[in-house]
């Protein structure tokens, strides 16, 4: 969540002590304005959250940490931080934990998907970092981007899949790797893909890979448009250059 750009600066002398926050509750009082810590929640109020713009999600996050009614809600946000750790919760589990059952749901597919697959992560970071260049979900983008060249993508094929029209496959992306894009570009875009697309997947992958990539692609596009719907993460009407490093 964005804390608007005069905010910003009077927290600029804390921002770098994210210990001190955790511990501390204040409020900012300003002209027809109340800000708590306990609606930010302290891992909202460091530097790389903060930039200097005033948009801000269409709904207020969940405080962080997560305010519980039941031992059952406090299970389910304990499993998330597990799946997250050693990273603390990121928005779009704030957003999501108005619904904790939902949150659940989505956390335990999500972790399948992104850890439970025999997909290398060369190709699920394509698929993943493709869906959010279709749908302009630059947050989701944000997240897979630099996933996708830790996981040995280069940086001009990157370039490749950040257009908004696919070109010619570039030297640097695999025809393997390039069956994916492809049929994620147009089962994103199209919903049903062609059956040359799709014949040309099945010449490098088995059905269980193929499941595994649809299934991926499925849960991506989900992600994105709960992202964009919401605007989680403050990222609508910007773009990839906008996010530091790519």
């Amino acid at each position: 969540m964005r804390v608007p750009h005069h905010i910003n600066i009077l927290f600029s002398p804390l921002v770098l002590k994210p210990h001190f926050l955790d511990s501390l509750h204040f409020i900012v009082i300003l002209p027809n304005l109340k800000f708590s810590s306990q609606v930010f929640g302290a891992h909202h109020l460091h530097q790389a959250d903060c930039p200097e713009q005033t948009a801000i999600m269409r709904i207020p996050y969940v405080s962080n940490p997560p305010e519980t009614k039941t031992e059952e809600h406090a299970a389910i946000v304990k499993r998330i931080e597990e799946r997250r750790a050693p990273r603390p919760l990121q928005s779009l589990d704030l957003a999501l934990l108005h619904s904790p059952h939902v949150a659940d749901g989505w956390n335990s597919f999500l972790g399948a998907v992104r850890t439970k697959t025999s997909l290398s992560d060369d190709l699920r970071e394509l698929a993943i970092s493709r869906v959010a260049v279709c749908n302009k979900a630059w947050y989701e983008w944000k997240h897979h981007a630099p996933l996708a060249v830790k996981g040995g993508v280069s940086e001009a094929g990157l370039e490749a899949i950040k257009q908004d029209t696919l070109g010619e496959r570039p030297a640097e992306l695999s025809e393997k790797q390039w069956a994916v894009i492809l049929f994620t570009d147009e089962m994103t875009r199209n919903v049903q893909v062609e059956d040359e697309t799709f014949d040309r997947l099945r010449e490098f992958f088995n059905e269980q890979e193929i499941v595994e990539i649809t299934a991926t692609v499925a849960c991506y596009n989900c992600v994105s448009r709960f992202l964009v719907a919401l605007d989680v993460g403050e990222r609508n009407g910007t773009d990839p250059e906008a996010v530091t490093g790519h």
